[in-house]
C-alpha cells in the first residue's frame, strides 16, 4: 500500500543522508569525500557550489589530497573554506593545485571520531523510528476510518516493523564499518 511505499522512500532517504554524512567523517583512509561537499563561496561570493563542482579532487598517498581548481581564479576561496571549515588542516598551495596532507589519527581523535559517528547514528535512528511512528498512525486512522480491516490493519503493522527492523540492522552495519575504519591503525 502507499503507506508502506511511503514509509520506505522515506527511510531509504534517511538511509542515503545517514551515508553522505558518514563519508564526510575523517578515518585513516582519506578520500575525497571529506571536503568534496565544503560549500564554497566563489567570484567574490557571487556564487555558491560544492568544491565537488569546482575542482578535481583526487589522492595522492593515504595521507594526501590533492585539489585542482577547474579555474585557478578561485584558488584563495577554496584555501579560505578548507581553513575555516572543522578538518583542522592547512592546504598548501603550488601553482594550480592545493595539496591537503592530513596526519595520522591520534587516539583522542579516534574516540571523538567514534562518538560524532555514534551521534550521527543515533540521529538516522531517530529519524526511522518517527517515520515508523507516523506510518503506524496512518494505518491506525484508515483503520478507524474502517477504510482497511483489523487483518489489513495487523499485516500492514508487521510489515512497517520488518522493515524497520531491517533500516535499524542497515544502520547499525554502517556504524560498525565506519568505527572499523576509524579505529583502524
Amino acid at each position: 500500500m502507499d503507506i508502506i511505499h511511503s514509509f520506505i522512500n522515506e527511510s531509504q532517504g534517511v538511509i542515503d543522508k545517514l551515508k553522505e554524512e558518514i563519508k564526510s567523517i575523517r578515518s585513516n583512509r582519506i578520500s575525497a569525500a571529506l571536503v568534496e561537499n565544503l560549500a564554497i563561496e566563489a567570484y567574490g561570493g557571487t556564487t555558491k557550489l560544492k568544491l565537488l563542482e569546482l575542482a578535481t579532487i583526487v589522492n595522492e598517498g593515504p595521507q594526501t589530497l590533492v585539489i585542482t581548481p577547474f579555474d585557478s581564479s578561485i584558488i584563495g576561496d577554496i584555501e579560505k573554506k578548507i581553513l575555516k571549515s572543522p578538518l583542522g588542516i592547512s592546504p598548501v598551495t603550488q601553482g594550480n593545485k592545493i595539496i591537503l596532507k592530513f596526519p595520522a589519527l591520534t587516539q583522542e581523535q579516534r574516540e571523538k571520531l567514534t562518538k560524532l559517528v555514534g551521534q550521527i547514528i543515533e540521529e538516522a535512528k531517530r529519524g526511522i523510528r518517527n517515520l515508523r511512528d507516523e506510518a503506524r498512525k496512518a494505518i491506525k486512522n484508515r483503520f478507524e476510518k474502517k477504510e482497511i480491516t483489523e487483518d489489513q490493519k495487523f499485516q500492514l503493522e508487521e510489515e512497517i516493523d520488518k522493515n524497520t527492523h531491517n533500516f535499524m540492522e542497515t544502520i547499525s552495519q554502517i556504524k560498525q564499518n565506519k568505527e572499523k575504519e576509524i579505529l583502524e591503525i
